[in-house]
């Protein structure tokens, strides 16, 4: 049994890699929210501007690159589907699969770049403005 060039595309685009195209950033958004905020209210609550043996600001620094990283590559997996379903389209694939995944990657690549911005934002507040000022 062979199969076609679109159908391989297909199995490329689809299920949990294109789900993770769309859905990425929106997740690492959250982590990110709560990750970074938590540990500078509870760490200043606490007292103190250290986490164990970690400066509070390296630390939040980490809960804003880790997430910030997850959605680059979500991004990249939503730019990598829209591009495979519109070479599928143009290769005359008239599937309505292709168009779902195409649209799904394309909210992937507009959401994706919102959760970047709103993580690079969000980050830059917590690193600049002084932590448990009291």
């Amino acid at each position: 049994m062979t199969t076609t060039r679109a159908e391989s595309r297909a199995r490329l685009t689809g299920g949990l890699l294109l789900w993770y195209g769309v859905l990425g950033g929106a997740v690492a958004w959250v982590v990110h929210l709560l990750a970074g905020w938590s540990l500078d209210e509870l760490t200043c609550a606490a007292g103190s501007e250290r986490v164990s043996a970690v400066p509070l600001w390296q630390a939040v620094g980490l809960a804003v690159v880790v997430p910030a990283l997850v959605t680059v590559g979500s991004l990249l997996v939503a730019a990598l589907a829209w591009r495979r379903t519109a070479q599928a389209q143009e290769a005359g694939a008239d599937d309505r699969a292709f168009g779902r995944a195409r649209m799904l990657a394309t909210l992937g690549i507009w959401a994706n770049l919102l959760f970047l911005t709103i993580i690079v934002l969000g980050g830059v507040a917590v690193l600049v403005l002084p932590p448990c000022q009291r």
